[in-house]
């Protein structure tokens, strides 16, 4: 058998201790047929095999997220004004101004979720004058993970929020002293005022929409993500909302496997959302690119335990038990498998309290089911959870939540949310993900600096004693994932007969400073021994690129998360009055260089020790023209 792809010359890690030293490896028809040295180029090559010296750059298994909404995060990609990665407040409001002014009516501009104030130099978060001052025309949402939004004037008027309008229970729309909203509305903790305010905004073309969720999984490609399993959402309507990512995967365009799970849409008839669907949907239909994954991560509205860490944890209402306990039963008779999101070991607990009922009277018998973030579950708790057969699913929530976290409860509590090394330690299968785009940003390094340096992006210490070795972080986003849709024994690793999902690194993973890991990006990706992505040395095998659909949109200049090493890179537009446009990196960012007045690096500054984040002592008493826009 000859080989349609060799990667050679390469540092590639595998989970199989009995293949350590792998340098080389195989692929025909979407699978790996071989993995060793450099000799596997003689051995399975002929004329038409592509051939690729990785010049001792670490490949490793494709990353898998295991709670991601790539299907709801694809819809609107293109619409977003993304803030992941941004170093200062001073560099997300001159892109929030340069979106601004590209934007056309009646189109919003939109930050949605992938960031917090502590990563920024400042450490606070725009505020609502800053933003009426950008845009006094164009409405502007900006969420920020799932405590509020701020929204300037001309969102108000677009919503049709006044004086009069009521919040939703669990919602609080701040007022100034004449009871007019003033464009802060919080979720005390019920987000849903932020949802159904976010919904309000225009939505993309269909065929926009096809073009805005093949740059998404581009963008996802770009740190090597080759699978994710989908956790449904709010506003997000089965089938409707899945016709574009259906589409994509019958033209064979689907650059990410997704396996999707159905989240109810409709409060108090959860049980008809299901009924219905376990009649329409059959289980795990679909192919290896794109299949169905089960129920959740909501079963039942009543369970839901928002995790605003700024608000106290919820009181869930005394009806949960009754109708959790019927949506589980309709399941497990009908061997579906689901998931369930929690957050709190308080939740935790009633949860289980249901499903050791429904399993005396219907065994679960090694049905999959998953606990979807578990922040403070405790020892009991997870002992039960391998009882029943089940896994949990953690996310790098904490790594943006974190100081609310460790305010609100102490430093000590924070030391074990999650608590992972225990869940691993009691053989209960963990999944590695971001639960991106409304909280936590996609991007996976991110994600695994957090596990193993135990820093929120802010730089708080979180953990110390809990912190994961970095192989045990991989294992999370790669085979760990894969126990979630069923697929261990298909993917997660370099292996003979597993799918041929690989990505090739820019740094090395293992040899890193712990502050590079967050720094990491793919050099090519490859899935289904296809490259879906390539840069720098392998850009030679890129696949074609593809124009982002509308042409206003954010994407077309920012490209999702901020740039390695902190500086967007030069893009030239054309103009009609010019011949072209000023160096985006100039427009963005006057600090890159040294300071024409005071002669100063300020982005050296920024990266030091100087308290940027002050600003009477280096902004203001310095006088630093160019951080004002």
């Amino acid at each position: 058998m000859k080989a349609d792809l060799i990667l050679f010359n390469g540092k590639i890690y595998s989970f199989n201790k009995e293949t350590p030293d792998i340098s080389a490896v195989a692929i025909k028809d979407g699978k790996i047929i071989a993995i060793g040295n450099d000799g596997l180029v003689d051995q399975f090559s002929e004329e038409s095999t592509k051939i690729i010296d990785l010049k001792k750059r670490r490949a490793v298994p494709g990353i898998n997220d295991s709670h991601i909404h790539l299907i709801r995060g694809g819809l609107n990609y293109n619409l977003e004004l993304r803030w992941d990665g941004v170093p200062s407040l001073a560099d997300a409001l001159r892109m929030l101004k340069d979106q601004v002014d590209r934007t056309p009516s009646p189109q919003w501009v939109r930050v949605v979720g992938g960031w917090s104030e502590f990563q920024f130099a400042e450490r606070r978060m725009p505020t609502l004058q800053e933003i009426n001052a950008i845009a006094p025309e164009t409405p502007v949402f900006i969420l920020h993970l799932y405590d509020r939004a701020l929204m300037n004037r001309a969102a108000l008027k677009a919503v049709g929020f006044t004086k009069d309008t009521p919040a939703p229970a669990g919602g609080h729309i701040e007022r100034d002293t004449n009871g007019e909203p003033t464009g802060l509305i919080i979720a005390t903790p019920n987000a849903m005022i932020l949802y159904s305010t976010l919904a309000q905004g225009p939505r993309l073309s269909f065929e926009h929409q096809l073009n805005s969720t093949r740059h998404f999984m581009t963008e996802l490609n770009r740190f090597g993500i080759t699978s994710v399993i989908d956790a449904g959402g709010g506003f997000q309507n089965f089938p409707d909302d899945y016709k574009v990512v259906n589409e994509l995967n019958e033209k064979k365009q689907l650059t990410v496997r997704i396996a999707y799970n159905l989240f109810t849409q409709k409060p108090k008839h959860e049980f008809e959302d299901f009924s219905d669907w376990i009649d329409t949907v059959k289980l795990y239909q679909g192919d290896d690119m794109y299949r169905h994954n089960g129920a959740g991560e909501m079963l039942v509205f009543s369970a839901a335990d928002f995790e605003d860490f700024l608000q106290p944890r919820p009181d869930l209402p005394e009806n949960m038990e009754a109708d959790l306990e019927k949506v589980v039963r309709l399941l497990v008779e009908n061997r579906w498998p689901f998931r369930l999101h929690a957050t709190y070991n308080e939740s935790i607990t009633r949860f289980l309290n249901v499903f050791e009922k429904v399993n005396e009277d219907i065994p679960f018998n090694g049905l999959p089911w998953i606990f979807d973030h578990a922040e403070t579950i405790d020892e009991k708790n997870i002992e039960r959870v391998k009882m029943l057969g089940g896994g949990i699913a953690i996310q790098s929530r904490m790594a943006y939540q974190g100081e609310y976290f460790t305010d609100r409860y102490g430093s000590e509590a924070a030391e074990s949310t999650p608590p992972i090394k225990k869940m691993l330690e009691m053989d209960v299968p963990v999944g590695g993900g971001s639960d991106a785009t409304r909280v936590s940003s996609y991007n996976p390094w991110v994600s695994m600096y957090w596990l193993t340096t135990g820093k929120t992006v802010g730089g708080l210490q979180l953990y110390s004693d809990t912190r994961l070795e970095r192989n045990v972080a991989l294992e999370l986003y790669t085979k760990g994932s894969a126990w979630f849709s069923q697929e261990q024994h298909k993917k997660g690793d370099i292996q003979v007969g597993m799918f041929a999902d690989l990505v090739v690194l820019n740094k090395d993973y293992f040899t890193v400073d712990d502050e590079e890991i967050k720094n990491i990006e793919s050099e090519m990706t490859v899935v289904d021994g296809k490259i879906v992505y390539a840069k720098g040395e392998f850009s030679s095998f890129a696949p074609p690129s593809i124009p982002v659909l509308p042409d206003w949109s954010p994407t077309n200049l920012y490209n999702g998360y901020y740039p390695v090493g902190g500086h967007l890179q030069m893009k030239i537009e054309k103009n009609s009055k010019s011949e072209f446009k000023i160096p985006l990196i100039a427009e963005i960012h006057s600090c890159v260089g040294s300071c024409d007045i005071h002669n100063h690096n300020h982005d050296s500054a920024r990266l030091s020790n100087v308290p940027v984040n002050n600003y009477h002592s280096f902004w203001g008493a310095l006088g630093c023209s160019c951080f004002a826009f």
